[in-house]
This record gives structure tokens, C-alpha cells and sequence, in this order.
């Protein structure tokens, strides 16, 4: 049986043994207890000698400590007190086995003391200093690294980051360090943070705090292309990139040069854009390129020439550069290689050391001066041996050494900020841009004080001022007598008009004899033979039919048909202007004739005139009668007038059909024989009427 069921046995001892324990349980109990159902607890770092728990017990029992786990507890009376300083961080909790004995009854009071923790530890970082890497451009909330702090009380512990402005932030009740926005190796490559974990939520004591230094560096990413140097970097968009203007450089015709080209603003040379990375550049000519006369370096990016050059101009070569390791990343440039023809020689200052003066209130952009009593500006011009005037319009002209001072393209010096009194010096540059030749002179300026340039043997302001206002009074003088001029010449083209028409009228007279009826004609027959070939009464009638008119398309013809009367002040007019007459016979010859108005014929050569056979007084209202020269018509009968007049009346009237309305010269019998004068007849109205020139 006993083999057949083994545990039935021992069950059935630990069930005695039991019942027997809770028998004496119940007697010692009865001996000593402990009042409370819960267990004792005391705080940490407590006084020696505090009382844990009180136990109860029946008069007479003994109590002693059976078992005291590091002697921790001790009795005082029925008090269990703690002999040494409790640390819940050592030990959270402790068991002390108290022995009650009465007589021959003893009883075992287990009692559990729980220690009670209180904040007296501050948190603890794991290091004082921690390194992180982050790369740049990485997404705006990607976790960098968390750091956690450890508190042996195991508060919660809270966390911050300052400063919270560099780009990251923490994770919201969490250590966990988040990326705040894009970041830029090349704005920034590291930044160092201070990390704080607290023990409470507030400073109210007791709180304590531990902190951390962390040290974030921004790793460089290859995002970017070689840069050609020197380049201007900007910024576009998130973007950052770096603008090369290219390199240019001079050879002569048929010459090939030994080595490296000499380029500007240097040589060709590559950096990779990612400066953290810094990967090696490599260089290549992309096909199509002058791969037969030039020839650049793999690694250095030098240009040499494999043969010269056979044609003058520039050649334009196309750069790439590379990274070794990773090839889609290239950018390219511009080397512009000029074949010029060979100079013989440089250009050439006129002097090595130039000296000039400026007086320290002329102003910005004022020339300086070539000395110190004259207002001539400074010239300095380089020359050119290789052209024939010795001016080489390639030349351009720099001024080193000084930013007070600048020069123009035509070699004048300009002040370009204000400087005090003393001496500048400089050194001028001239190029020659075609072929990089260049010379150099020296310029020392001398800067005076206010007042002083200009003084005794130049000219200053005030006489500049006075010289300005000498000009502007010549001017309005000049104007004012040009005024008058013209004023008398538009007067005077009225009498010259009259003049004219007088001048025609009195050449449409002047025909040959027997053409007009007796005492029509303008001058006697004496002068119209007198040898003057150039005078209009001395011309043929068939030249005069063909060629005379009176204006407005009138020619001579219509006028000799038509009858004639005259006024004396018409006559009058023409008798008094005799100075204005001889200035205009011009147009009537290309001889000059003198008009004379004389009751006496006069036969001089150059001379025409008009006579009288006695004085009629000008400004009588009188007629003048013209007496014809020749004898032989004044025996003519009436009745070849009268027949005349009538033919000439009728071819009036077919003129006034087919000729322009113009005034009719008229002649009558009565006027001629009773001696008075001629008269015009006015067209539209009807009626003859006195006209005066």
C-alpha cells in the first residue's frame, strides 16, 4: 500500500503538521499580536532609534528578536524600533522573526516591515556627453537618437532641450531627439544641445535634475555637382549652387605654347560641391571640342597645345568635370583660348611717373588736375608703337592701388570719394586687351586744401562765375540785335516786292519800236539800240514773245494788247526809289545797270534811264505823260487809233477767257493826247481805279 500510494502519506503528515501549527498559532496569539491587519512601514533615511510597530502581548510574556536581518531592528519594551538608517534603494523591504514565550508556551510573530520610499535620489544620465550624426536634408520629424536617464527613486522624469531653436526638438514626453527643420551642411555642420531630465514636474523641493551635453553633427550628403573655381555661390529656392563666369586665355598665330596655357582669372580647376565629402575631380574635353589643338590634363586640368593655332580668332573650348566615383555628378565651363596676331610691342606710358592736383572740395567724379595753377585735367595715355598714330583703341586702363581714384577709358583721372588734404599714390595699368599685353606708371596726386588750387595764374570759381555770367549777357545782346535783323528784314520784303512788280511791269514795256502804238513805249528808241545786248528794251520781239511774262503765268503778249493808263503816282514811286531800283536790275540783266531818273538822256555804258522833257514834282497829284521817242508815230491818224484800239479791246476780251484774272493795263485816246498818264483796271470790280506801288 505503501508503495502503491506514496503521496497519500506524506499528505497526510503535512496535514497533522499544519493543524498543529495553527493549534499553537491560536495559543500563542492568545500570548502576543501585532495590532493592524496591514504591515508596518517606516521611511527611508529615518532616525535611529524610530519606532517601527508596537506589539501586544499577555502579561508575563518574554519578547525577544529571534531572527534581524542586519541588525536592523532592536526592542525597546514591546516596541520594535530601527537601530541604523533604512534605505529603500538598498532594500525595499525586511522580515523580523519575534519570539513570545510564557512558561513552557512559546509562539514565533513573523512581522514584514516595508520601507517607504521618499525623493532622495536625482536622476542620472548614463554619460555626461553624448555625439549624434544626423544627415543633411533629412525629412523635418526623423528621430536623431533618444537618451534616457535613469532615478534609483523610479519617479517619472521629465525631459527638455535647449536651446529648442537649432533645428530639433524633442518627442513629446519622450527623450527621443526629432529633426525641426531641413538642415544644411554648409550653413551648419554641428550643433551642441543640452539635454535636462527632472524628477517632478515643477522646481518645488524636493525635485532634482540631471542634465546631459549632446553634440549633433550634420553629416554632408553628395547632392551636389564639382564647382568650378572661383564661382559666386547663391541660393535658389532650397537650392545652393555656385555660378563660374569661365576662363579665357591668349595665343598668338602659328606660335604653340610650351606648357600650361596661362589663363583668367587661373586655371582650370574643379572642388566637389559637397565639401564634407570632398571626392576627387576629374577633367575631359566632351566631344566636338579642339581635341586637335589643345589637350587638358585628367587630374590637374591644365590645357596645353599639341599644335598652333593656324587661324586668328577665339576658340571656344567646353570643360567637364567629374567626380571619380560617382559620375552623374558633372558640371561643366567655358575656356575661351583668343588667337591673336603677334605684337611687336607693347603698349607704352608717355612718362613713368605721372603727378596731379585736386583740391579736397571738388567734389565726387572731378579731374584731377595737371598742375596746380591751371584748370587743365590730367591725361595719361599709354602708346602703341604698332599702329601708325600710336593710339591702340584695345587698350583699357585700371587704377591699382587705390579706391579713392578711378580712370576713365580716355585716360582722365576722377576723384570717386572725398579724401582729405595729403598725397595719394597709385600705380596705372594699361592693357591691352587683345593680347594681354600691359605696362605700368606710377601716379602720386596731391590732394590741397580747400581755396588753395586755382590761386594766382588759374582760374577759380568766382572766375568761372564771372566768365559764365560775361556769356549769358553776350548772348541775350546777340539774340536781341538778331531780333532786330530780322525784324528789319521781313519790313523790307514789302518794298522789295513792290519794287519787283514795278520792275516787271516796267520790263513788259520795254519792247521794240513800231510793236506799240505812239507813245506807249517805256524808253526812248535812242536806248533801245545803244549797244547793251543784256537790256530787256533792246531784245527781239520774237525773243520777247517767247520767253517774257508778268507773273502769275501773264505773259508780256497779254499785256502789250491790252490798253494802257497809268497813274502819276505810280510813276512817282518809281522815280524816288532810284536806290533801291539799281538793286534790283539784276533780274532783268546779268550786266549791271544803274538806273538813273534825269530830265537828260545819258548815253554811259551800265546806264538806263527814264527822262523827262521838263521837272514834274513827284508828289503832285499830276499825271505824267509818256511821250513816245519816235518822231514818225506822232503823225499817225485817229482812225489807225481808233482801229486799234478796237482790235486791242477784242483781244482783251478772248485773254480774259483763257488767262488768269489779272489787272488790265489800259490806254485811251483822250489820256494820251490831253497828256495824262496810264491807269489799271481791277477785273473784278469793274472799274478803273488809281494804284500806287
Amino acid at each position: 500500500m505503501e508503495k502503491k500510494y506514496p503521496h497519500f502519506t506524506l499528505r497526510t503528515l503535512l496535514s497533522f503538521l499544519l493543524v498543529f501549527l495553527l493549534h499553537r498559532s491560536t495559543e500563542a496569539q492568545q500570548i502576543c499580536f501585532r495590532a493592524g491587519e496591514t504591515p508596518p512601514t517606516i521611511r527611508e533615511n529615518n532616525a535611529v532609534g524610530a519606532v517601527v510597530t508596537t506589539i501586544i502581548t499577555e502579561e508575563g510574556v518574554n519578547l525577544t528578536i529571534a531572527s534581524n536581518p542586519a541588525d536592523s531592528f532592536g526592542l525597546n519594551g514591546n516596541d520594535l524600533t530601527a537601530v541604523k538608517v533604512l534605505d529603500y534603494e538598498t532594500k525595499t523591504s525586511f522580515t523580523i522573526d519575534l519570539l513570545c514565550t510564557k512558561g513552557e508556551q512559546s509562539l514565533t510573530l513573523i512581522v514584514v516591515v516595508l520601507i517607504e520610499n521618499v525623493n532622495d535620489n536625482p536622476p542620472v544620465f548614463a554619460e555626461s556627453q553624448y555625439t549624434l550624426n544626423v544627415d543633411e536634408l533629412s525629412p523635418v520629424g526623423k528621430s536623431v537618437g533618444a537618451i534616457v536617464a535613469t532615478d534609483a527613486d523610479k519617479d517619472r522624469l521629465y525631459y527638455s532641450l535647449v536651446p529648442d531653436t537649432e533645428g530639433f526638438r524633442l518627442q513629446e514626453n519622450s527623450p527621443n531627439i526629432l529633426v525641426q527643420h531641413v538642415l544644411d551642411y554648409d550653413a551648419v555642420t554641428s550643433v551642441t544641445l543640452i539635454l535636462s531630465a527632472q524628477d517632478t514636474p515643477t522646481s518645488t523641493p524636493p525635485s532634482f535634475t540631471a542634465t546631459a551635453t549632446i553634440h549633433v553633427n550634420i553629416m554632408d550628403i553628395d547632392n551636389r555637382p564639382p564647382w568650378f573655381q572661383p564661382c559666386t555661390e547663391t541660393i535658389l529656392d532650397m537650392s545652393k549652387i555656385c555660378l563660374s563666369s569661365g576662363y579665357t586665355g591668349t595665343v598668338n598665330l602659328t606660335e604653340q605654347v610650351v606648357g600650361a596655357l596661362p589663363l583668367l582669372p587661373g586655371p582650370v580647376h574643379a572642388i566637389d560641391g559637397d565639401k564634407g565629402l570632398n571626392v576627387p575631380i576629374m577633367y575631359r574635353f566632351p566631344t566636338g571640342s579642339e581635341s586637335d589643338i589643345f589637350q587638358i590634363n585628367q587630374n590637374t586640368g591644365d590645357i596645353t597645345m599639341s599644335k598652333a593655332a593656324d587661324i586668328a580668332g577665339p576658340l571656344t573650348l567646353t570643360v567637364l568635370a567629374l567626380q571619380t566615383s560617382n559620375g552623374d555628378q558633372f558640371a561643366t565651363t567655358t575656356v575661351t583660348i583668343v588667337v591673336v596676331k603677334k605684337s611687336v610691342n607693347p603698349p607704352q606710358f608717355e612718362k613713368m611717373e605721372y603727378e596731379g592736383f585736386i583740391s579736397a572740395d571738388a567734389g565726387v567724379d572731378s579731374m584731377v588736375l595737371e598742375s596746380k595753377a591751371s584748370n587743365r585735367p590730367l591725361k595719361v595715355q599709354a602708346k602703341d608703337t604698332d599702329y601708325a598714330d600710336g593710339i591702340n583703341p584695345d587698350v583699357r586702363y585700371e587704377v591699382q592701388g587705390s579706391t579713392e581714384f578711378s580712370i576713365t577709358p580716355q585716360g582722365f583721372i576722377l576723384m570717386t570719394k572725398n579724401v582729405m588734404p595729403g598725397t595719394v599714390s597709385m600705380n596705372l595699368h594699361a592693357i591691352d586687351s587683345s593680347n594681354a599685353e600691359s605696362t605700368t606708371a606710377a601716379l602720386k596726386v596731391e590732394v590741397m586744401p580747400e581755396g588753395v588750387l586755382g590761386a594766382p595764374g588759374g582760374y577759380g570759381p568766382g572766375d568761372m562765375a564771372a566768365l559764365g555770367a560775361s556769356l549769358a549777357v553776350l548772348l541775350v545782346i546777340s539774340m536781341v540785335v538778331m531780333g532786330l535783323l530780322v525784324f528789319r528784314i521781313q519790313k523790307g520784303k514789302t518794298d522789295w516786292r513792290k519794287l519787283s512788280e514795278a520792275n516787271i511791269f516796267r520790263s513788259s514795256l520795254g519792247k521794240g519800236p513800231g510793236e506799240l502804238k505812239d507813245g506807249v513805249q517805256y524808253t526812248n528808241e535812242g536806248f533801245q539800240n545803244d549797244g547793251d545786248t543784256s537790256s530787256m528794251g533792246s531784245k527781239g520781239q520774237e525773243e520777247m514773245d517767247g520767253k517774257r511774262s508778268i507773273g502769275n503765268g501773264v505773259t508780256s503778249r497779254a499785256v502789250e494788247e491790252n490798253v494802257m493808263k497809268v497813274s502819276a503816282p505810280l510813276y512817282s514811286n518809281l522815280l524816288l526809289d532810284t536806290s533801291s531800283l539799281a538793286g534790283s536790275d539784276k533780274a532783268d540783266s546779268e550786266k549791271e545797270v544803274k538806273p538813273i531818273l534825269t530830265k537828260e538822256r545819258r548815253v554811259e555804258e551800265g546806264y538806263k534811264s527814264v527822262w523827262f522833257k521838263e521837272d514834274i514834282d513827284p508828289n503832285a497829284k499830276e499825271e505824267v505823260v509818256i511821250i513816245p521817242d519816235n518822231g514818225e508815230r506822232e503823225g499817225d491818224d485817229d482812225d489807225d487809233d481808233d482801229e486799234e484800239e478796237e482790235g486791242f479791246r477784242e483781244e482783251e476780251e478772248e485773254y480774259d477767257n483763257s488767262s488768269p484774272q489779272t489787272p488790265k493795263v489800259l490806254f485811251s485816246d483822250a489820256d494820251m493826247d490831253d497828256g495824262r498818264g496810264v491807269r489799271f483796271e481791277d477785273f473784278e470790280k469793274e472799274k478803273i481805279q488809281t494804284s500806287d506801288l
